[in-house]
């Protein structure tokens, strides 16, 4: 059976033509590359399809890079640097809308701030999430912008862009989420909202990384 592996993911399909879209990372047919099974049994693409992958991954010599910015890019990818920081917005968050209802439900103050607390965490940590994420995209998935690249990073704009509004919005107004008003239950659904973003960005990473090898 040939074995067909996507340049963008390294999902491996079976069959005697790659898919015409990848079903992990939805590249199309013409990124696939036909692995070849050495004596050895080390799967390789074949030196034609092996060369252009390199082509299409080396990065480019007109803008030099500095040698900190390459150390740093190196270990991003090396010690998996952008799925252990999406899990800080991934655990935090939820937990912090879970705070803000039983707040708006029961009166807590004390849970609204630890709330408040939580998101402005997260919003201190989310530089560092989208850095590692970039680099991740263009390093190890060749800069695609297949439909789930471009949903993942939407949905990231639409994750910052919430938690700063919601975050500036609490300083402002410390009653917010626990006094009765129309603005507390727009800022509740807009909490909502964020969760949502940031699972659905999270959900895209991890099909990922963990849906490459299926069939």
């Amino acid at each position: 059976m040939r074995k067909w592996e996507c340049t963008v993911c390294g999902y491996i399909h079976e069959g005697e033509e790659p898919p015409e879209e990848c079903p992990v990372c939805l590249a199309d047919k013409s990124m696939f590359v036909e692995l070849v099974e050495e004596t050895s049994g080390v799967e390789e693409a074949t030196p034609v399809e092996a060369a252009a992958v390199t082509t299409v991954s080396e990065p480019s010599t007109s803008q030099p890079q500095s040698r900190l910015y390459n150390f740093a890019s190196e270990q991003i990818l090396k010690h998996h640097l952008h799925p252990i920081m999406s899990h800080t917005p991934n655990g935090v968050l939820p937990m912090a809308l879970i705070f803000l209802l039983i707040a708006a439900l029961f009166g807590f103050s004390l849970f609204e701030t630890a709330a408040f607390y939580s998101y402005l965490f997260v919003l201190l940590a989310m530089p560092l999430v989208l850095f590692t994420g970039y680099e991740t995209w263009k390093k190890r998935y060749r800069g695609a912008l297949t439909s789930v690249f471009k949903i993942k990073i939407g949905a990231s704009v639409v994750a910052v862009l919430l938690l700063l509004l919601l975050t500036i919005w609490r300083a402002v107004d410390p009653d917010i989420a626990t006094t009765p008003s129309t603005g507390r239950w727009v800022f509740l659904g807009l909490s909502l909202i964020l969760v949502g973003a940031v699972g659905g960005a999270g959900h895209l990473g991890g099909k990922l990384v963990f849906g490459t090898r299926k069939n």
